[in-house]
């Protein structure tokens, strides 16, 4: 389905990683040293730049990539994919030591995934790659990032978004180590799942009230507004908007469907979020779309086959 008919409004920058997925689907995770017989396998374009790229593209948004591929046939078939999806490619370099990056992801039938990423030419996105790209950073209504490109990118990137006034979504995904103190200042929306609100708050989360709790303790580290997302829970949005001072923030649940994959399902939240940020809604309303958008794409399998088009997203 195209949503050629729908014009686009607000502009999206996305910063981040660039990988070719190799998707086996089977009854279970594996556990350490055993083998198990899948039963389905596709590979199909991926990383979470290039997720959240499609999302906002397909939700709504003009949208530039800032990445890199290498110069190989899976390189090749990212960069048109996305150029497909009409998104501005002209600041995807290509590596010629370095392959693309690919991740490993394992689904099982209870829709739970487990990831592998191996960088590749995303760790070749460098702050120089950002310091060259000003003009359109300063175009973007919004810049997003993630964390699979190297952390003195990121940085670039996020102190750029802050010094030209633009709005900055950072997803620390993955999330291995707590971010550096000096980060937090740069973003305007953190967006991290339940794990990786985990990894940087210090606070085990299995409910929207740990959320809760997690969300004060990172804007204590200088988060102006926290959206924790929490799967078939919904989110947790801790903001500076909603006048309820410390006291504040809200539990969101998410639209209830029958989940088949859940792969993608954040970056397509991100992407629907950033995509009606730059359209200039308000924040809940961006926050309810891209929960609906998520909520759409766990039905369909894949990657990015599975995020949604504006047009299928109910009002």
């Amino acid at each position: 389905m195209s949503d050629k008919s729908i014009a686009k409004q607000g502009r999206v920058t996305v910063v981040g990683s660039l990988n070719m997925d190799l998707v086996a689907r089977a009854p279970r995770l594996p556990k350490p040293g055993e083998t198990l017989a899948g039963h389905a396998f596709a590979q199909v374009p991926g990383g979470k730049g290039g997720n959240q790229a499609v999302a906002a593209a397909r939700l709504g948004a003009e949208v530039a990539m800032i990445g890199c591929v290498g110069d190989d046939s899976n390189g090749a078939t990212l960069k048109t994919s996305l150029e497909a999806e009409g998104i501005d490619c002209a600041t995807v370099a290509l590596s010629t030591d370095a392959p693309t990056g690919v991740a490993l992801i394992i689904v099982d039938d209870a829709s739970q995934n487990a990831i592998v990423v191996v960088a590749g030419s995303n760790a070749q996105v460098t702050p120089e790659s950002i310091a060259s790209q000003e003009a359109l950073l300063a175009r973007a209504d919004v810049i997003v990032c993630q964390l699979e490109t190297p952390p003195d990118t990121v940085r670039a990137a996020l102190a750029a978004g802050r010094r030209l006034q633009r709005t900055t979504i950072l997803n620390p995904a993955p999330a291995a180590n707590e971010l550096p103190a000096d980060w937090f200042g740069l973003v305007d929306y953190l967006i991290p799942n339940e794990l990786e609100a985990a990894t940087l708050s210090g606070i085990a989360i299995s409910t929207p009230d740990d959320a809760r709790r997690a969300a004060h303790a990172l804007r204590q580290k200088g988060a102006r507004n926290v959206i924790v997302t929490l799967g078939g829970q919904g989110v947790f949005a801790l903001l500076e908007s909603d006048g309820n001072g410390d006291d504040g923030g809200q539990h969101l649940p998410s639209p209830k469907v029958q989940a088949v994959d859940t792969t993608a399902a954040g970056d397509t939240f991100i992407g629907g979020f950033a995509a009606e940020l730059a359209r200039g809604s308000a924040v809940l309303d961006a926050i309810g779309f891209g929960q609906r958008a998520a909520a759409l794409a766990v039905t369909r399998e894949g990657a990015q086959p599975s995020i949604p088009h504006r047009s299928e997203i109910s009002a």
